[in-house]
């Protein structure tokens, strides 16, 4: 019989349960198995520092049990595990050993149970986090993570990993076999190791709601920096050309506009996406980064990986990223022309070729104080620790979405209300919010809405996709709020709410808090939440933006709020508010 270990929460056993198991080149772990402690269990104390993510200073505190796994032939391997007060890690260690052929972990949900999972295709995270008590489809039994489930009495389990290291691919989960059993799968038939070999972390984040969203146990388990200095690593929020113009980066005339955005709106950074080498119409790459350096806007510049799309037709450039030395050479002039930033577009999948390159393009960029943003990529697995210049990871059905369908049109809404408790709670997540106007398929969700999501999402560079002049237009106190907004956090807490549903995140910047909350349903709703949690004290002066008398409409008013009592916010369908502290 396989070996499996039951996880008790409040002192119940929860019907999620894991199993282990292991192929290797010369041993199999999966039957007839025996464990046996090293010997005593450690305490895993740290506090560390994050430049982006849910919280500034966090906290590492684990049990650590090493535990020797022999099979029947007397061969051995090592499971590490750590247990948190939210969760547990586990990974294998295995030494004198060439490949890697299989991983046996299965994480057994019961069917009945309600889930939130996202199918998963080798080269793409862009999918729903449909709500679903099965785990049968007609078209597919490949799950990618984060995997959110609801085991039972408002406990949940979210199954993720960490730390990728060279070598090691992603991977996602398959329920082939048995409906009810999701076991590791690689995208490699093997992994090749040269004599020892150490898995990622196995993760399973474990508690209510608010423990789920405001865990930091993909990064407690991360590697930490291996950055030395990261005085030139600033989050910020970026203006955006592409979702509004698709083909717009060609024209120089148009991107200066975006500059001039930025400026005005006191943003950081301009993006300049695709095509940025086909650029026309009174000025080339390197005239329109002096311009915007000149504004005291900082330019940052997209790159096909050439690793998927290539071809006649695949957006340029191409082949500037593939090795260390044409790295090293487009580094150099990016760094002489005031770059400051990366964006990566188009990875096939998570084999472990294209995690290995993706470390390599983090910790050359990092030697050239270059930030970088995975577009078209895997979700994060603890990168952000470990390289705190990578800024955000696509891996998410965001906004981009708009311009390629009319699936995002009516699923927004409750797709914005799952993505807190789901594809955010793992890191950084570039989903490009705030689009007030329509690209080339319209949003149906209110405007208030659409402001909350730019504080309700955490990514370490935040890009504001919309067009210039519909940012000018908008409200003086809705400009205000968009002209300070944070794109690094001090801390974060969850107020209320359910996956799909409705959401009140509140996120802490300095002394002021940022509360964002949408209704994710297709009717009238009103958010309750409390703030004792947040220690703001009584009759806190904030301004409250939210639904007005119809969807492009705002209600702003100076309200106080006090930590006594609860907050009542009516929404409109698919609507919300953003709450500012002073």
């Amino acid at each position: 019989m396989s070996f499996r270990y039951k996880i008790s929460y409040n002192n119940k056993i929860l019907p999620t349960y894991v199993k282990i198991g292991l192929d290797t080149e010369n041993s199999s772990f999966l039957d007839s198995l025996t464990i046996t402690p090293i010997g005593k269990s450690k305490l895993i104390k740290e506090k560390y520092e994050m430049i982006t993510g849910k919280r500034k200073l966090c906290k590492n505190s684990a049990t650590e049990q090493t535990l020797e796994v022999k099979n029947n032939k007397n061969q051995s391997i090592n499971l590490i595990i750590r247990v948190y007060n939210d969760g547990i890690a586990f990974r294998y260690a295995a030494k004198g050993e060439n490949s890697i052929n299989k991983e046996y972990t299965t994480f057994h949900i019961p069917e009945g149970k309600t889930r939130w999972m996202q199918t998963y295709a080798p080269d793409s995270y862009e999918r729903f986090f449909p709500e679903s008590t099965t785990g049968t489809t007609s078209d597919t039994h490949k799950w990618g993570f984060p995997s959110l489930v609801e085991a039972c009495d408002s406990v949940f389990v979210l199954i993720t990993e960490s730390e990728i290291t060279r070598g090691n691919c992603a991977s996602y989960l398959s329920n082939d076999k048995k409906a009810e059993e999701f076991t590791i799968t690689y995208p490699d038939n093997k992994l090749e190791c040269n004599s020892e070999w150490t898995s990622p972390w196995r993760l399973m984040v474990i508690g209510k709601l608010q423990d789920i969203v405001e865990s930091t146990l993909v990064t407690d388990v991360a590697s930490p920096s291996k950055v030395k200095n990261t005085d030139w690593i600033k989050p910020g929020i970026s203006s955006w050309i592409y979702w509004a113009y698709n083909h717009g980066t060609k024209d120089y005339q148009l991107l200066k506009q975006y500059v001039d955005l930025a400026e005005k709106k006191n943003w950081e950074y301009t993006l300049i996406d695709w095509e940025w080498d086909a650029m026309g119409n009174g000025g080339n790459i390197e005239d329109i980064t002096k311009y915007a350096n000149s504004k005291g806007v900082k330019p940052l510049m997209w790159y096909n990986s050439s690793t998927n799309w290539i071809g006649e037709s695949a957006p340029t450039p191409l082949y500037r990223l593939n090795t260390k030395e044409s790295r090293k050479k487009e580094f150099e002039w990016l760094n002489s022309i005031g770059v400051k930033g990366v964006k990566i577009d188009f990875f096939p999948g998570d084999m472990s070729s294209i995690m290995s390159l993706c470390i390599d393009i983090l910790e050359d960029a990092a030697n050239y104080n270059l930030m970088v943003n995975f577009h078209g990529a895997t979700i994060p697995r603890g990168w952000q620790r470990t390289y705190p210049n990578l800024m955000s990871i696509e891996g998410v059905y965001g906004a981009e979405w708009y311009n390629n369908g009319p699936t995002m049109t009516d699923m927004a809404a409750s797709h914005n209300a799952t993505l807190p408790f789901t594809r955010n709670v793992v890191g950084p997540m570039d989903y490009t919010p705030g689009t007030f106007s329509n690209s080339q398929h319209p949003h149906i969700t209110s405007y208030a809405h659409e402001l909350a999501l730019t504080a309700l999402f955490e990514s370490g560079i935040q890009h504001m996709p919309d067009r210039p002049e519909i940012y000018y237009s908008l409200h003086d106190e809705v400009k205000n709020v968009l002209k300070n907004l944070p794109a690094s956090w001090d801390d974060t807490k969850l107020l209320a709410g359910y996956p799909g549903t409705d959401v009140v995140l509140a996120r802490k910047k300095g002394n002021r808090w940022y509360i964002s909350g949408i209704n994710g349903t297709n009717e009238k709703r009103i958010l309750s939440f409390s703030t004792d949690r947040l220690n703001i004290g009584n009759n806190t002066q904030c301004i409250m933006l939210k639904d007005g008398d119809n969807s492009k409409d705002f209600n702003i008013s100076k309200v106080k709020i006090t930590t006594s009592e609860p907050i009542n916010i009516p929404c409109l369908p698919m609507g919300g508010f953003l709450i500012v502290t002073e």
